[in-house]
């Protein structure tokens, strides 16, 4: 294990993410990856319960993933998307758009969760001033929400939440709410666009799961409730499917559970199978119209260097490949099934105050983590690639994890919360 004098901040040149370099311990190092496991450099192997910031939904080092990565990068590794196609891109938009419910038909690539945001609240706003509603500026959003990190997206995540709380004053002002979740609260929801609606040109949320909120669920009615109210005051509705979509919850996109469609929705992480960075923002027939015109300023101005990677596109067709091929949704099933009974022995324990599984995510909520950082050491002790955060110590494995894999994991947690309760 790493020793407390061993710390990130004697690495030479990195900066590491969501990390106080003086206080976390030297990370580890990571050789080579296969199916659900880690093997570090020092030759241990760790069960990966997290699949990589919960992207590698097909596992590590898939042989399908892989030849498609390696034929597209013989043929053709990148190719700038401005004024040029490629027909992996081609290709993916339109498998994308059949899976999509309703008219998501028209599909922007981007490189990252964040961006594919960031063009989804650009979208949103410049529809309205294309419509000549020029006072619709404003987004809501809601308490316990994540949308990236990038200073667009800090400025509708939950202004409490910590990792933003920094640049309270510099971002600009949106409207924050509490999400919809009975009839108090849908009332006050009602009540602010009554009075502020006129401001605001789109709702965004996170669709049943706020993920880096500390993984709270809410109903498929909560989202049925903001289609409803996005289309009494002209708003546009957008879903953050950053996390959610691909299988995640149960369904291939979350909003399937509430059988709505929304004007706009972002899709990255495991849009590829964790191989390569890639995101899409995928808009309705409609929201596309809008920016048709004979005036070159109501076209989108948005064109990331490396949109549309073909080796990304590639592999996101692979994995789509996957989906249609192999279980998927069956296994995120079988794993549901089996995070609810391994998981739940946890609830007894006397630091626990929730444990609660949707589909592919189980979650252990404490009533505090003094030191997730020791946590996570506590749990790499055990062999598993955990990283707990806030107040939880969550699981969202690859769907393609051994049942012993996961009882692993979750005998895991359960014996290192036990010791430290």
């Amino acid at each position: 294990m790493t020793t407390p004098h061993h710390r990130a901040a004697d690495l030479p040149n990195l900066w590491l993410p969501y990390s106080q370099m003086q206080t976390t311990a030297w990370p580890v190092t990571a050789a080579k990856t296969a199916g659900s496991t880690i093997t570090l450099d020092d030759g241990r192997v760790l069960i990966d319960g997290i699949a990589s910031w919960w992207t590698a939904c097909h596992g590590y080092n898939h042989p399908h993933l892989r030849s498609a990565l390696v034929a597209q990068a013989e043929a053709m590794p990148h190719v700038m998307f401005g004024g040029m196609i490629h027909e992996p891109a081609k290709r993916l938009a339109a498998r994308l758009a059949a899976l999509l419910p309703g008219d998501l038909e028209r599909v922007f690539f981007t490189d990252s969760g964040s961006v594919a945001m960031e063009v989804a609240v650009k979208m949103a706003i410049q529809f309205q001033l294309n419509n000549n509603h020029t006072g619709r500026t404003k987004i809501l959003s809601f308490r316990g929400g994540y949308h990236g990190d990038t200073l667009g997206m800090m400025a509708i995540c939950d202004p409490e939440e910590g990792m933003h709380s920094l640049f309270a004053g510099v971002l600009p002002e949106h409207i924050i709410a509490d999400l919809p979740t009975d009839a108090e609260s849908t009332h006050k929801l009602e009540q602010l666009l009554s009075e502020r609606g006129d401001e605001i040109a789109a709702i965004v949320t996170e669709p049943l799961v706020q993920g880096a909120g500390g993984m709270l669920f809410h109903e498929p009615a909560v989202l049925q409730t903001l289609r409803t109210l996005c289309d009494r005051f002209g708003l546009l509705l957008i879903l953050d499917e950053v996390f959610t979509g691909f299988g995640r919850t149960g369904t291939m996109f979350a909003c399937e559970q509430a059988q709505i469609t929304p004007d706009i929705v972002a899709l990255s992480k495991a849009l590829t199978g964790g191989t390569m960075a890639l995101a899409a923002t995928v808009a309705r027939r409609s929201v596309f119209e809008a920016f048709l015109s004979d005036d070159p300023s109501k076209a989108l101005m948005h064109g990331p260097t490396f949109m549309a990677n073909p080796l990304a596109c590639a592999v996101a067709n692979a994995s789509l490949d996957l989906f249609e091929q192999e279980p998927r949704l069956q296994q995120v099933a079988q794993i549901e099934a089996q995070l609810r009974k391994e998981l739940e022995p946890c609830r007894d324990l006397p630091n626990v105050r929730d444990v609660r599984v949707m589909g592919a995510i189980g979650v252990v909520e404490l009533t505090a983590i003094p030191d997730p950082e020791e946590l996570k050491c506590a749990l790499l002790e055990h062999n598993v690639w955990v990283r707990p955060f806030r107040t939880i110590v969550y699981l969202t494995p690859a769907f393609t994890i051994p049942p012993e894999e996961l009882s692993h994991l979750t005998r895991s947690i359960h014996s290192v919360l036990q010791s430290h309760a």
